[in-house]
């Protein structure tokens, strides 16, 4: 049983390996001197993605860094063990960081930090229209800290762990309820700021990141989020699985749409 979980393993890796790379040079996601800071949450997706970032950094061409921050929100009961993240890094001559911040919440077109103190200030209408979703909320406060942290240490992108059904499932949540084709680049341009984002797991499939995920022996997160399954994104995950019992072809044609209504890059 050992050695056909090794032998998995290893195609695992192999096949993972190959559609990173193939991400890396199709939506040109990493360039010499490049300086990166990992998302690192510690579910299977962000591991994967330090995982590969690391060994690759290693290999020197593209010529690059990498280091990875983890955010703890106080006033939301999910967490990770961090005592496991910073040895995951180690293994993998990381350098982590690991910072705390707080829910934030909208509040008359405002947006107000959860500590008993009255700072506000304005938000953007875009916000305002999201103000009922935690996820929304809770994500935004997570890429404050990512922003402010990568200036800081003069990255000039920021690594995160979407891989290719959620930049799937996000298309087909902006048709339905926003009514607009668009979702998560592969890579995107900030216009205000000197940072890109990219997403190296863009082709990589969910099931074969838990697949790996459960032969590496990847450490679960201690408590989920709350709001985990209380979200559109659920819905849309089971009517996306519904789709492709329809048609196994449909992941190809959402993302060959994507690609030629040019969704997946935006500079």
């Amino acid at each position: 049983m050992k050695i056909e979980n090794e032998i998995e393993s290893r195609r695992l890796e192999k096949r993972l390996n190959e559609r990173f790379v193939k991400a890396m040079a199709t939506y040109h996601l990493i360039e010499d001197d490049d300086r990166i800071l990992v998302g690192l949450s510690g579910g299977k997706d962000s591991l994967l993605l330090l995982e590969l970032l690391a060994k690759r950094a290693k290999i020197l061409h593209p010529r690059f860094s990498v280091e990875a921050l983890h955010v703890r929100m106080e006033n939301i009961h999910y967490e990770t063990d961090t005592s496991y993240l910073q040895q995951f890094c180690d293994d993998l001559g990381v350098r982590l960081h690991v910072r705390t911040t707080r829910f934030e919440t909208i509040e008359n077109g405002k947006l107000k930090i959860e500590n008993g103190k009255s700072s506000m200030f304005n938000v953007q209408s875009s916000i305002k229209r999201k103000q009922k979703q935690p996820c929304f909320l809770c994500s935004w406060n997570r890429r404050k800290e990512m922003f402010n942290l990568a200036q800081e240490l003069g990255c000039n992108k920021i690594a995160l762990g979407h891989h290719q059904d959620d930049i799937l499932h996000t298309a087909l949540m902006n048709l339905c309820f926003q009514s607009r084709f668009a979702s998560m680049p592969a890579r995107l341009k900030m216009r205000k700021m000197p940072l890109t984002i990219i997403r190296p797991l863009c082709m990589i499939q969910e099931k074969d990141i838990k697949a790996y995920a459960e032969l590496q022996g990847y450490q679960k997160q201690q408590k989920l989020c709350p709001y985990e399954t209380d979200s559109h994104r659920s819905d849309i995950k089971r009517l996306y699985e519904e789709m492709e019992r329809i048609s196994p072809e449909a992941r190809y044609s959402i993302w060959g749409a994507l690609e030629a209504d040019n969704k997946l890059i935006e500079d």
